[in-house]
């Protein structure tokens, strides 16, 4: 997804509040962090945990969880050392969390 509008009513934004052309700059380049996703990224992180684009196919998000998850389950580190082992269920729970709302987004 390529955004553009972030850039432009930074620009504005930033012009009109500081009346000089560095305003239009300094609003330029929030708005372009704006459309990367830098300040507001709640709906692309889901897609980021497991790896994916937002326009993966549902067969490339089920593949990349199962994936995760072979790698990430807690069972698979069971004789582990205990740090590791939270590390992997902390990891496996974000992993979950993330398909879960991808599977919602999609439902609906």
């Amino acid at each position: 997804m390529n955004r553009w509008y972030g850039k432009l009513l930074g620009f504005i934004a930033g012009w009109l509040l500081l009346r000089h052309p560095a305003g239009g700059l300094i609003g330029l380049l929030i708005g372009h962090a704006f459309d990367a996703g830098w300040i507001a990224p709640g709906k692309a992180k889901p897609y980021r945990v497991l790896g994916v684009t937002s326009d993966a196919s549902d067969a490339e998000i089920d593949q990349a969880y199962r994936r995760l998850m072979s790698q990430y389950h807690p069972d698979k580190v069971a004789g582990a050392a205990p740090e590791l082992r939270a590390r992997a269920e902390e990891k496996a729970r974000a992993i979950n969390a993330a398909y879960d709302r991808i599977r919602e987004l999609r439902q609906r």
